[in-house]
């Protein structure tokens, strides 16, 4: 059968047969319920802190912190909905901007936000950031509002690019004469405060809301409401339900991979065609939303941390044992070669295989041999069609699975 042939089968396939969805978009991140099982505390709270923008006057900066999957998003985003909405009944200046800081990256791009969410454009590029922000301030002193800016995942843009814009955005009210800005951060780190400049510290942290993890018993509530919207009736029972919440509530409360787990688990029942969502599709779905986490894990790393898991891999699958920092290094320098790239030093090897003994890609433990002294026992946590996988998908490691492997590395 052609791949066309194929295709056009299982497309007939998916809409000749009923769905067991009723509406799936409900089970994603990005979706925006109108109840938060858990989080009155946390939404009064955020709502108190926000109303005095209703009578024109700047809120107090507030930094928000939990582990992913809490709710800090949903919830902030959720606020300040509300908030908007209220401001424009009332004819308040409020003026809101949410800019997550992972996924634009850079200061230009987060400024170009802020100016485009207060109905101004500058270019895409082209201005240096001191002439940036001088627009932006001049923009928003024109606009006369109460901007509050919204920085999620505020951790990101701090450890790639420094604490500039911070600095920048806590002194620009010194500068402002109709408009005022409020900062609201989110982050994952809880220690994040330490790497701020102290200058910062005076004028940022001023208000702060933790959201912690979720229990079983809490994401089985969430879980229910989403599957009522997500499902047909029957679909899924309340014992498979907590049984996903149990899954999640292991993986430090996280409702984002509860959902995950509920939403993956409906679409492998879907196709194959079942009509109920059971207790085997949910465990099928933690396989592989496991699966794909470490290979996002891994397709991440840097360049010589994918080299080291190759390296480790190429040992493992020639001699069968575990090996040794000395021994991976050996065949590392080899692998470099054959990409043409310069290797780092032992003593920096030696520190990436700590960390990716940390983040569980690789397991190193430290045995004692007498009088030889002590070394590491390492091994790769990871299976090889994993590996075979990223590196494949990788245009210039790719290259080293097309090699005669055995024949260009040497053993010792």
């Amino acid at each position: 059968m052609s791949a066309k042939n194929t295709l056009e089968e299982v497309f007939n396939k998916f809409l000749e047969n009923d769905s067991i969805f009723r509406d799936r978009s409900v089970l994603t991140h990005d979706f925006i319920p109108q109840h938060f099982p858990h989080r009155d505390f946390q939404i009064r709270t955020l709502g108190e802190i926000l109303a005095p923008a209703l009578k024109g006057f700047k809120p107090s900066n507030l930094f928000i912190y939990g582990k992913t999957g809490t709710g800090k998003t949903a919830v902030i985003r959720y606020v300040l909905n509300i908030l908007e909405k209220e401001a424009r009944k009332l004819g308040s200046p409020t003026v809101t901007c949410y800019v997550n800081c992972r996924l634009i990256g850079s200061e230009y791009k987060i400024y170009t936000q802020f100016c485009k969410n207060l109905g101004y454009k500058v270019p895409f590029t082209g201005l240096s950031l001191s002439e940036l922000f001088s627009r932006f301030s001049s923009y928003l002193d024109e606009s006369r509002s109460i901007f509050i800016v919204v920085l999620d995942e505020i951790d990101a843009l701090v450890k790639s690019k420094g604490d500039n814009l911070l600095y920048h955005l806590t002194r620009i009210n010194e500068t402002l004469n109709f408009s005022k800005v409020s900062i609201i951060g989110i982050s994952n780190d809880l220690k994040l405060k330490e790497s701020l400049d102290p200058r910062i510290l005076s004028s940022l942290s001023e208000e702060e809301v933790i959201f912690n993890p979720y229990n079983a018993a809490e994401l089985k509530d969430i879980l229910v409401e989403r599957a009522e919207m997500a499902f047909k009736e029957s679909v899924i029972d309340e014992g498979t339900i907590a049984l996903c919440a149990a899954l999640a509530a292991s993986e430090h409360g996280d409702a984002r991979r509860a959902l995950d787990l509920l939403r993956i688990a409906g679409e492998l029942a879907e196709r194959e065609g079942s009509n109920t969502i059971e207790e085997r599709h949910i465990r099928r779905a933690e396989r592989k939303i496991e699966r794909d986490r470490v290979i996002e894990a891994i397709s991440s790393l840097p360049l010589h941390s994918k080299l080291i898991i190759f390296s480790l891999y190429l040992r493992e699958r020639k001699l069968h044992q575990h090996s040794i920092t000395g021994e991976i290094f050996n065949v590392y320098k080899n692998v470099c070669s054959k990409l043409g790239i310069n290797p780092l030093t032992q003593r920096r090897i030696s520190g990436l295989i700590n960390e990716l003994d940390i983040i569980g890609l690789l397991n190193a433990q430290v045995t004692s041999f007498g009088r030889y002294g002590r070394s590491k026992k390492i091994k790769l946590n990871i299976d090889e069609d994993i590996i075979l996988k990223v590196f494949s998908m990788d245009e210039r490691l790719s290259t080293l699975l097309n090699s005669k492997l055995d024949s260009i590395y040497k053993f010792k």
